[in-house]
């Protein structure tokens, strides 16, 4: 798997450090923790924060163009990077994994469960899992596919954007086309992405078959309480 470099390149810019990262970090000094894995780490913004002498970060992610970008950023070299999904990570006993940028949700039904055993197998006991999914109950892909086409100057050019609901599936899935056009060639770009939305008592129940436990829940990363109408699920679960 690998995405297009150019929007690879705009990945920093669009989704700056922010609130999940501090949250990540604070959870990482309170756990003590001395082995990290960040799994869909993305372009790496994250994991290279999490580095520290005497910690060892793990940062996986299936798609290459990520990784080869991540592995080149500064703070880099002080991070393990590996091409792939959670059938990498094998016994580390990690004291935390983290999924940020809603990245479970990228993670289809078929494959969910068997990510969430290889994350307990990796976990020491008492270790936690740390993720994000948007709450279902929000709707947020209509508000995506509401927005007008917008264009705008970046660094690799002139883009206009827009967003299309494909399908929706009963499982959750919904799948929506991304699409770009890069105004200085013409060029147009479509991306295919099913994003799985799952309840928080789905996820519950998910995370209880693979042996792990909801040890707190949040509605954003702001630690403001889960309701019916928060924007996403926060969730910490422990081993």
């Amino acid at each position: 798997m690998a995405s297009d470099p150019r929007l690879i390149e705009l990945y920093d810019d669009d989704n700056p450090d922010g609130p999940d990262h501090d949250h990540a970090r604070r959870l990482a000094e309170e756990l003590g923790a001395r082995t990290i894995v960040d799994l869909g780490c993305g372009t790496g913004q994250l994991a290279v924060t999490l580095a520290r002498p005497g910690r060892t970060v793990v940062a996986v992610d299936p798609d290459d163009t990520a990784i080869g970008h991540a592995r080149r950023r500064p703070g880099g070299d002080a991070v393990i990077w590996t091409s792939g999904d959670s059938t990498v990570m094998g016994d580390l006993a990690a004291d935390l994994v983290v999924l940020t940028g809603n990245s479970v949700q990228h993670i289809g039904q078929a494959h969910w469960s068997r990510t969430l055993r290889d994350i307990a197998g990796t976990l020491r006991v008492g270790g936690v899992l740390l993720f994000d999914s948007r709450n279902p109950d929000d709707r947020a892909w209509e508000r995506w596919a509401a927005r007008p086409r917008s264009t705008r100057p970046t660094r690799i050019g002139t883009l206009t954007e827009w967003i299309t609901v494909a399908h929706e599936d009963p499982d959750g899935t919904v799948h929506l086309d991304f699409h770009t056009v890069f105004e200085d060639t013409g060029e147009q770009l479509t991306v295919r992405q099913p994003l799985v939305f799952r309840s928080l008592d789905r996820l519950t129940a998910d995370l209880a078959d693979a042996g792990l436990s909801v040890r707190a829940t949040f509605g954003d990363w702001t630690g403001e309480p889960f309701g019916p109408t928060s924007p996403r699920i926060v969730v910490e679960a422990a081993r």
